[in-house]
C-alpha cells in the first residue's frame, strides 16, 4: 500500500506541475495505517450510520472494499446529494485527504463521505490511510502562493493536530473535532 500510495502522490505531484518527488520528504517517518472495518447488517439501515460523515485528515486514503457490500457514499459538490460509490471488483477506492487540499491551497480537494450499513449483509472495508511524519508542518506549498494566488490555510503541526484529533475521537464534544479547515483563511 505504501509503494502504491507513493505512485499515487507522484502522479499528484505531476498533474500539479511538480517534481514527481515533491512529497516523498513529507513521509520519512510516516504515521501511516491500516484499519479493519467490520458493518454488520441492520434491519433499519436508515437508523444507523456505519461511520459518519467526515473527510481525511491525512494525505490519502486507499480503501478496499467488498466487491458485492456497498455502503460507501460521497458527497456531491454540486447539490449536496449523498451518491453511493458502486464496488467494484479488483479495485481501490482512493480518496484525497486534507493534507493534498492544504499542500496544492485547494487545487485539489478532500472529499467528504460517510459510511451506510446495509440491511442484510455484513460489509468489511480496509482502508489505508497514508499520514506524514510528526514532525511536520502543514501549511501550502510555496510553488502555489503568489501575489494573485495567496495561502488559504494557516499553518500547523501534523503532529500536534493528529493527537488532539486522536484524542477526542469518540468522546462526546460540545465543538466539532479538529478539522483541516479549522486552519482556512
Amino acid at each position: 500500500m505504501q509503494r502504491l500510495s507513493y505512485k499515487i502522490l507522484e502522479l499528484i505531484a505531476l498533474s500539479l506541475g511538480l517534481s514527481k518527488d515533491r512529497f516523498h520528504g513529507f513521509f520519512k517517518e510516516q504515521t501511516s495505517f491500516m484499519r479493519l472495518n467490520y458493518y454488520p447488517p441492520c434491519p433499519a439501515p436508515e437508523l444507523a450510520l456505519g461511520l459518519g460523515r467526515h473527510k481525511d485528515a491525512g494525505a490519502m486514503t486507499i480503501l478496499a472494499q467488498d466487491d458485492h457490500v456497498g455502503g460507501l457514499e460521497v458527497k456531491r459538490k454540486i447539490d449536496g446529494q449523498w451518491i453511493l460509490v458502486k464496488p467494484l471488483h479488483d479495485a481501490y477506492i482512493v480518496n484525497v485527504g486534507d493534507l493534498i487540499q492544504v499542500w496544492s491551497n485547494d487545487k485539489y480537494e478532500s472529499v467528504e463521505h460517510r459510511v451506510k450499513v446495509n440491511s442484510e449483509k455484513e460489509r468489511f472495508s480496509i482502508p489505508f490511510f497514508l499520514n506524514p511524519s510528526h514532525n511536520i508542518w502543514v501549511q501550502p506549498l510555496e510553488e502555489f502562493i503568489n501575489d494573485q494566488s495567496p495561502a488559504k490555510y494557516k499553518g500547523y503541526s501534523w503532529g500536534k493536530f493528529y493527537a488532539t484529533r486522536k484524542l477526542s475521537n469518540f468522546k462526546k464534544l460540545t465543538a466539532e473535532n479538529v478539522q483541516a479547515h479549522h486552519f482556512k483563511l
